[in-house]
């Protein structure tokens, strides 16, 4: 009998999202009358910008004519793509970049997913307590953990709580750590990290030889001029650090897919034995070896959301869902609960009312206000007592749930 991967078995129950789509068809079944708004899962709700859109049109087009049709593109993107991700992303915030640092893909979720396999197993990896699950079950399902405690706490991975006595912000480790994962501005809990910050992380990287891995998907929600947009901002980060950014929240593109990850070339890790090693090199091998490339029309159409139309629409998008953080926030301040994010971020992080759990509280706005959101204890332990809220949602079902918080649900 084939054996299975037991590191699997590790994990707990189910991944957050998925369960939480079981406890809302769980319900919905009992109460099939129940009207849900849904502002848990950070998926957009709005059209992609019709410069994508048309963009998108126009090279479906190409495909249907032999002169212009394209089969297997480059693995890491078409150079046009890279190009304006270059020019617009990078240069125009002082960071100089080659093109063969970037690599083009179908998502950052899978990237930052991915990119432990470039690292050997018994790497000591560092989170912040709450985080992005993947960060964390991808590491458990490639060995580098024991199980996880009562708490949910891992053995084996180095964890940095985020608190408001830390203003959410993690804490340099006490002890040498090899990987770093960071994301800012933070899901879940919409905080953001300054300049000063970032720096004494980038700092401690070199000093312990140590890879930051920096998720910047909600870049573009930042407002605070003051705020990096990149790690590459800061002094040094090159020598350390590798990103990941996405188009999913920023233009819309979570159905259609696209998103990149750079590796500077000047980045290395080191064999058992010493030798240092491009990590550039290694996540290239990975990826043109898993990895068949984005398709032909999405990179077109990625390249439209650099376009002067493009921009124009998609600061609209960013604008709109800000807004609706803006609704959400201040509507649950008002009613007496403690908020946090909503400000350079599209989500909002509250405590719990009651002093309930954070599922106590995800049953209980269910139940009761027919709202969904992601309970804070399924980013880490850390996160128990909290509750994340999106905006993503449309300007209508916002408005209406938070109606229905403020109607029905108590600080």
């Amino acid at each position: 009998m084939a054996l299975v991967n037991e590191h699997y078995l590790k994990l707990k129950a189910g991944y957050l999202f998925p369960e939480i789509a079981r406890r809302v068809q769980a319900f919905t079944k009992a109460n099939p009358g129940a009207e849900i708004i849904r502002l848990g899962i950070g998926d957009v709700t709005q059209p992609l910008p019709p410069a994508v859109i048309k963009s998108l049109h126009l090279a479906a087009d190409e495909m249907a004519r032999p002169e212009t049709f394209r089969g297997y593109g480059p693995e890491q993107g078409y150079q046009f793509l890279l190009d304006l991700i270059i020019a617009n992303d990078y240069e125009a915030r002082g960071v100089n970049l080659e093109s063969d640092e970037i690599f083009v893909s179908d998502g950052s979720k899978c990237d930052s997913g991915n990119i432990q396999e470039i690292f050997a197993v018994d790497n000591l990896i560092a989170v912040a307590d709450p985080a992005y699950p993947v960060y964390v079950d991808t590491n458990v399902m490639a060995g580098r953990t024991g199980k996880a405690d009562d708490k949910g706490r891992y053995h084996g991975l180095y964890y940095m709580p985020c608190t408001e006595a830390n203003d959410f912000l993690p804490e340099l480790p006490s002890r040498k750590v090899d990987i770093i994962y960071l994301c800012f501005p933070n899901n879940p809990t919409g905080v953001v990290a300054r300049r000063e910050v970032l720096q004494t992380w980038v700092d401690y990287a070199r000093q312990n030889q140590a890879v930051i891995l920096f998720d910047a998907a909600y870049e573009a929600y930042i407002t605070d001029e003051q705020i990096p947009h990149s790690i590459y901002e800061i002094q040094g980060a090159k020598e350390c650090a590798i990103e990941f950014r996405s188009f999913s929240k920023t233009a819309g593109f979570t159905g259609t897919r696209c998103a990149y990850t750079v590796v500077p070339k000047g980045l290395m890790a080191s064999t058992t034995s010493g030798e240092a090693v491009s990590l550039n090199k290694l996540w290239n091998r990975r990826h043109t070896t898993k990895f068949n490339g984005v398709s032909y029309p999405v990179q077109v159409a990625a390249a439209a959301v650099y376009s002067d139309e493009g921009k124009a629409q998609v600061r609209n998008l960013i604008d709109y869902y800000m807004e609706n953080a803006r609704i959400i926030r201040q509507t649950l301040s008002a009613l007496g609960f403690t908020v946090y994010g909503g400000r350079n971020a599209p989500y909002i992080w509250m405590k719990t009312s009651d002093g309930m759990s954070s599922w106590e509280f995800f049953d209980h706005l269910l139940a009761n206000a027919h709202v969904v959101g992601t309970p804070g204890s399924g980013f880490g332990p850390s996160g128990e007592g909290y509750f994340r809220l999106s905006a993503f949602g449309t300007r209508e079902k916002t408005e209406e749930a938070v109606e229905r918080i403020r109607d029905r649900i108590s600080p």
